[in-house]
């Protein structure tokens, strides 16, 4: 029972949080023997010279060196006494940023987490309409318009249909009325298809013969003949093929469900009083 414990992430979570917060307690300690004591070690010396050669392309002189100390200790002094005065309280500007560094506690434990080519290929079946290749298509189109053919448009788009398929060589193009629709399309998706002609019109293409002039299809601009020339069906895909979206979209699922965990385990410290509000309930 121990060791089953031990192995869940939330425990090792919080083993691991446990520790940093000791860490910094032993250091803040070492480095600060009272509360009215500011030690400006050499290792922040170094640190504040560090910065101001990376921002100045050189190490500064020992007058600016004694401003970065001196700013340095303004600021902790400043940092203190707000504290001690409360003024860090119910601050957005300071929750945020704790609560930033809580969230980075958990993404430093979910990004070190590897999956195994089972764990996404779990992942893939469990998700695979989210990475299905979708179906393509390519095509030639020739437009009749409603407006400039009126109620002669299903006659004409008759007649026209017959003159393609009896005579291959006729240039498709003479035959279209003016229109901004583009009269071929290369293999392109189902979907994107739909964005340009209509999501009706995808739909029955995908239905037309392929290598013949067919139709006509309605869209909202009017009617269409078609001639599908390429079409690849949709599919689910290898994993080899779609492994690093995988990768990417596991490692944000295992980060919301470590995120979930802790913060259910971390509401259970605390009893949560929503005034005038019977009906929400806090971390659903």
């Amino acid at each position: 029972m121990l060791r089953r414990v031990l192995r869940e992430p939330l425990t090792q979570f919080l083993g691991l949080a446990l520790a940093i917060f000791i860490l910094y307690g032993a250091l803040n300690r070492s480095t600060e023997p009272t509360p009215g004591t500011i030690l400006v070690t050499t290792a922040r010396i170094e640190q504040l010279s560090g910065l101001f050669a990376k921002t100045w392309q050189r190490p500064p002189t020992a007058q600016e060196l004694k401003g970065l100390v001196d700013d340095y200790v303004k600021e902790e002094i400043y940092s203190r006494e707000a504290m001690r005065l409360g003024l860090d309280r119910d601050d957005t500007v300071i929750r945020r940023r704790l609560r930033q560094k809580m969230e980075f506690l958990v993404d430093a434990e979910a990004g070190a987490l590897t999956p195994t080519d089972a764990d996404l290929e779990a992942y893939l079946k469990a998700n695979a309409g989210q990475f299905r290749v979708e179906p393509m298509m390519a095509f030639q189109q020739i437009y009749l318009s409603p407006g400039k053919r009126g109620a002669e448009i299903d006659n004409d788009a008759q007649a026209m249909l017959d003159e393609v398929r009896a005579n291959a060589q006729i240039d498709t193009a003479m035959l279209s009325d003016e229109t901004l629709l583009p009269s071929t399309m290369p293999l392109t998706t189902k979907a994107v298809i739909g964005q340009t002609f209509g999501k009706a019109f995808a739909e029955e293409l995908e239905k037309a013969p392929i290598h013949e002039w067919s139709g006509p299809i309605s869209s909202s601009y009017g009617l269409h003949l078609v001639r599908v020339t390429e079409r690849k069906v949709g599919r689910d895909p290898a994993l080899s093929e779609v492994r690093a979206a995988v990768a990417r979209e596991w490692s944000n699922a295992k980060r919301k469900s470590f995120e979930q965990d802790r913060m259910e385990a971390l509401l259970k410290r605390y009893q949560v009083k929503i005034e005038g509000a019977a009906n929400v309930e806090a971390g659903r």
